[in-house]
């Protein structure tokens, strides 16, 4: 008998390597993730959970600089890397070879550790070219608001992650993370997709006491290791908070990946106070997408019609008649209800009211802001002006780091754009370095700035020929190239010129009124 189970012992093997391999478990692909240490020289792990950040790269500027950790949530790093104005007003973070797909990208803030003056830094920042979020006085006393965060899908092999300096204190970046979750994920309509953006405004774990991360729900990866603030009442003094240690069913599933530990906690009403309300203050004239998480998890409920309350928000009804043990197939069963909501005033309100039953109850709340993405300025002419930015020798003071054109709120100086309807991209249509102190000499791609109207570059110390290929640009209106050193002739490709109506001498400010 103990011959034949040896002779059988490398099949086994076999057959036990073969399950392993070919399981649902380890079929399934692990996302894509990047995490930075900004300012760090090595890479670093953290505790609990051994999470591995890299050292710092992919940025335009800046100064490292040892960090203090504004919240508790924070991860626990040393280094932060801040961006101070007279490196100019945009930084960024350009990360490539980032695969297709949808991201969950979370930016954490920082303060300079060594700096004796304890402003408060408040700034843009912008994924992909469109703003996300302007950081707002008293951020850095609020565990949830140390980060931002926004799933944004990625296209092009790369993302960039741009700080934008308002003139209250230098952008300090303590780290950042690029998580891959499924392109499935939080769809907001049959239509959202590649054009969507959505801005995590709040993740509300309630009936908690303590922040969490994914990772400490023991969450699947592809969930993005989303971050919950605790909730244990909604301040009013009759709800209360319950827990259960009854496993939970219908979790952990895609596209969200929702963990089981988000429905072991909830908050109820009460006799006294049979609605549940939740008010929260957001920015007026949005759309909001608001996820509500429910199980039910009170043992004094047995069955269906026990519960019954409609989902009121801002005064509106969402969900009519919610059964949560109807609606999710049973007791100790999640269900996730998704709706989204217009709203114009500064608040917030979500209401359940019972309609069968004295009490309702709510497990978690995630609400996000849907920001459309904006167009982004034609490849071509991005390239172009980078190439002008090292001949010309840009001040580092003028920033130019980014996309020329997007965030509409904070285009590159010297820099007219308009959009072009045809491409549905941004065009540079005027360039102004006039008195800037450039140096350096002009490319013939140049030319590749192809919807120029007025072009002045004027005053400065450019040397070298004036390219041919100017004349290539036939919307050019205006040329200014006076007040520089330009040697050489004038090229004849000017003539080629239709539609220019002003034209400034190369050698002088003599000017000449073509239209005359």
């Amino acid at each position: 008998m103990v011959r034949s189970i040896l002779h059988l012992l490398p099949l086994l093997q076999w057959f036990l390597v073969f399950c392993s391999v070919f399981s649902p478990a380890s079929a399934k692909r692990a996302p894509y993730a990047m995490r930075i240490n900004c300012g760090a020289r090595h890479d670093v792990h953290t505790e609990p959970t051994n999470t591995l950040w890299y050292r710092d790269f992919g940025y335009t500027g800046g100064i490292p600089s040892n960090a203090s950790l504004p919240g508790y949530v924070s991860p626990h790093l040393d280094t932060l890397r801040y961006f101070p104005l007279s490196e100019g007003p945009e930084n960024c973070y350009h990360i490539n070879r980032v695969p297709q797909g949808h991201y969950s990208v979370r930016i954490f803030f920082g303060s300079v550790k060594s700096k004796s003056d304890d402003l408060e830094p408040l700034f843009d920042i912008s994924v992909e070219g469109t703003l996300i979020t302007s950081l707002k006085s008293g951020w850095s006393n609020q565990d949830d608001q140390v980060f931002a965060e926004a799933q944004v899908f990625l296209t092009d092999g790369s993302v960039s992650i741009c700080f934008h300096s308002t003139g209250h204190g230098d952008p300090a970046i303590l780290a950042l993370e690029i998580l891959q979750i499924d392109d499935q994920a939080y769809r907001v309509s049959q239509q959202s997709g590649q054009g969507i953006i959505l801005r995590t405004v709040s993740r509300l774990s309630c009936g908690d006491g303590k922040p969490k991360f994914g990772a400490d729900y023991g969450g699947d990866p592809w969930g993005g290791d989303r971050f919950w603030s605790p909730k244990l009442t909604f301040g009013q003094s009759a709800d209360r908070a319950i827990s259960t240690e009854t496993s939970i069913k219908q979790v952990s599933k895609p596209p969200n990946f929702y963990p089981a530990g988000l429905y072991k906690k909830a908050i109820v009403s009460s006799d006294s106070q049979p609605d549940l309300e939740y008010t929260m203050d957001v920015d007026p004239n949005r759309n909001y997408s608001i996820w509500l998480h429910f199980a039910e998890i009170d043992p004094a409920i047995t069955g269906v019609g026990q519960r019954v309350f409609d989902v009121i928000i801002n005064g509106d009804i969402a969900f009519e008649e919610v059964d949560v043990v109807k609606l999710s197939g049973d007791r100790y069963s999640a269900l996730v209800l998704n709706t989204t909501v217009p709203v114009n005033g500064r608040s917030l309100t979500i209401t359940l009211r019972p309609t069968k039953g004295d009490h309702a109850i709510i497990c978690a709340i995630e609400i996000f802001e849907i920001i459309f993405a904006e167009s982004k300025t034609l490849p071509d002419e991005v390239k172009a002006l980078q190439t002008l930015k090292t001949t010309l020798g840009l001040p580092v003071r003028l920033g130019w780091n980014g996309d020329p054109c997007v965030p509409q709120q904070h285009p590159w100086s010297g820099a007219d754009c308009q959009l072009d309807r045809n491409s549905n991209k941004w065009v540079i249509d005027g360039l102004g370095l006039d008195n800037q102190g450039l140096k350096g000499f002009l490319r013939d791609d140049i030319s590749k700035l192809r919807h120029l109207q007025s072009l002045n570059l004027s005053g400065n110390n450019i040397h070298g020929p004036i390219p041919t290929s100017l004349g290539a640009i036939p919307s050019l209106e205006v040329l200014d190239l006076s007040y520089n050193s330009f040697n050489g002739s004038i090229p004849e490709t000017l003539g080629q010129l239709t539609s220019l109506r002003r034209l400034w001498d190369i050698l002088s400010c003599f000017f000449l009124n073509l239209s005359s």
